[in-house]
């Protein structure tokens, strides 16, 4: 798999079949992001709906997958019934390794499975089985079940399956991989249930060589050290990532209550200490990753009448907290892993989740729905509700939560409300900075906090220069989507610099990739947003609702002309950049 050649698994879901596709260009799009791009201008229907059976769901490793650490994400890109263009999203888990372990460097699948069906690859094989009796079926459930259909391979394998939000084709449905990690943002789980894909099972049943030689071993050995020595990596698997909820409270960045406000003196109940002081039972990590940043805690559930209980395990971190927590006003750590637990039964993104709940308990609060709608009370704060709503949002329970579930400015449109929505290009994500921030993930490629480091520039500059503003969004994108074409989690960007990505690539025989690293970051950029503004992206196409400019930070109010300023300039950078040779 050394070389310019990427090797690719072809699977027609319709036919049951698949083929092995030599196709070049590794040198140009390295993987990852690039990859996926690649593969959705080569198999991709760009002028077709989201979920006809023509359209790819594509997933994709990168070059140093398997060969350092952190180098442990998975790329899944398809069209998304979001917004009826190209898209991406991202995990972790076993995935990345088990690909890898299978001798390919993606995996793409068109047509329709003809009814509910599981798939399962590997080095040797493709097997599909019918799964009729997983319909419905919740996401841990079926994770259950479809070990016990797939026994061989057990920790080399990576089980990814979608829960009943999927199958009903909510756009806020995800793909559970592994249990703990998750194809999040835009509606992946969408896509996999377009085609009557209940679960994919990845044996990683092969092996590869590492490079000969002592030049490989030195190197590894360095990242190694880099990776598992730092500060922030040690905050990582610490407290993780949930120390961020008392920074961004102190600083008034912290959403609570649909972000009614920005600080609460109730931050003391939901810190990164107290989940990990009360509720933290172990630390998981993906394959491929010494750090450990999982964050597993537990809930106890009764069993039937008896006085018998049964602990249950919940991943949390950062944005499931705030989503689950600060947003909708709840205050107990186990009621918010209690929602989260809800929310990963029914394969939910609980960002994209909890904001349509925020946004639909003020919207009960101000008389724009009634419990015909909801179908139990909902107010911030009562998470025994939410619990029930959440259930209801995962299942398409009613016409209102299967509207809801397809965005919250659609439901907005129907019943009114749409100037508390919180939606930046999708639900926001945990972090009420500012300016920049809002008009990042606005128009951002993934509509996500990490297609740039635009939050962290709210945290560090208070003048509104908007040129230097853009131009720090513009020159940080490309170095991001080099990173999710290696495929490296961004937790490692401060060591996985442009030189040492160059040293690791040589190391394991990609040399010209090794030295084109600035012009390949520039080109994996554009093809992306070639792609996406090919599918039907436009910048007018998404506005900013007034909430987020009634929010309040430490900078003081949001500054409405700087904000749209900063849109608007991004905006046309974004299609200046498609436009240039």
């Amino acid at each position: 798999m050394i070389g310019d050649t990427f090797r690719i698994l072809l699977i027609d879901a319709s036919r049951a079949k698949g083929k092995i596709i030599e196709l070049e260009g590794r040198n140009e799009v390295a993987g990852g992001s690039g990859l996926a791009a690649l593969l959705y201008q080569k198999y991709g229907q760009a002028s077709l709906a989201w979920n006809d059976a023509l359209q790819p769901v594509i997933f994709a490793i990168g070059p140093l997958t398997g060969y350092f650490p952190l180098m442990s994400k998975m790329v899944c890109s398809f069209k998304s019934n979001y917004h009826g263009e190209y898209t991406e999203s991202h995990a972790g888990g076993r995935a990345a390794l088990s690909l890898r372990f299978s001798r390919l460097d993606a995996l793409v699948i068109v047509g329709k499975c003809k009814s509910l069906s599981c798939l399962s690859i590997g080095a040797n094989h493709i097997e599909f089985k019918e799964s009729t009796f997983l319909k419905g079926v919740d996401a841990e459930s079926s994770g259950k079940l479809i070990r016990r259909m797939f026994k061989s391979g057990s920790g080399h394998r990576s089980i990814m399956r979608i829960g009943p939000s999927g199958e009903v084709g909510s756009a806020m449905a995800c793909i559970n991989v592994d249990t703990y990690r998750h194809f999040g943002r835009m509606g992946g789980g969408a896509a996999l249930g377009a085609k009557n894909i209940k679960g994919i099972v990845i044996h990683g049943d092969a092996a590869f060589a590492l490079p000969a030689g002592k030049d490989y071993n030195l190197l590894y050995k360095d990242v190694y050290q880099l990776v598992t020595s730092t500060d922030m990596m040690k905050k990582y698997h610490s407290l993780g990532t949930p120390a961020n909820l008392q920074t961004l409270n102190d600083i008034s960045s912290l959403p609570w209550n649909n972000l009614q406000k920005t600080s609460d003196p109730g931050i003391s109940a939901v810190t990164g200490k107290r989940f990990a002081d009360d509720t933290l039972l172990r630390n998981s990590a993906c394959s491929g990753c010494p750090v450990g940043c999982i964050h597993i805690g537990f809930i106890r559930e009764q069993m039937g009448q008896e006085n018998r209980y049964h602990c249950h395990q919940v991943a949390y971190d950062y944005e499931p907290i705030f989503a689950a927590g600060t947003m909708l006003g709840v205050q107990n750590p186990f009621a918010i892993l209690r929602i989260l637990d809800v929310m990963e039964r029914v394969g939910l993104d609980a960002m994209s989740g909890g904001v349509a709940l925020a946004w639909a308990t003020e919207a009960m609060a101000q008389g724009l729905l009634t419990e015909k709608e909801t179908m139990v009370p909902l107010q911030f704060g009562d998470a025994d509700g939410y619990q029930q709503a959440t259930r209801f949002l995962g299942r398409g329970a009613n016409d209102f939560y299967r509207l809801l579930g397809l965005g919250t400015l659609k439901a907005a449109e129907v019943y009114g409300g749409s100037e508390f929505a919180c939606v930046l290009g999708q639900e926001m994500a945990g972090y009420a900075t500012g300016e920049l921030y809002f008009a990042a993930q606005t128009l951002g490629f993934r509509h996500s906090h990490l297609d740039t480091g635009a939050y962290g520039y709210d945290q560090k500059n208070s003048e509104k220069d908007v040129e230097k503003a853009v131009k720090f969004l513009i020159d940080d994108e490309p170095g991001r989507a080099f990173l999710t074409s290696m495929v490296a989690c961004l937790f490692a960007r401060s060591v996985y610099t442009d030189a040492m990505l160059a040293e690791c690539l040589g190391a394991v025989g990609y040399s010209t990739l090794a030295g084109d690293i600035p012009e390949a970051s520039e080109r994996i950029r554009r093809l992306r947003w070639k792609v996406r503004v090919e599918t039907g992206f436009e910048p007018a196409h998404f506005s900013i609702p007034k909430r987020f400019y009634q929010v309040k930070t430490w900078k003081g109010p949001v500054d409405k002309e700087y904000l749209d300023a900063l849109k608007s300039s991004y905006g046309q950078r974004i299609m200046e950049l498609v436009q240039e040779p």
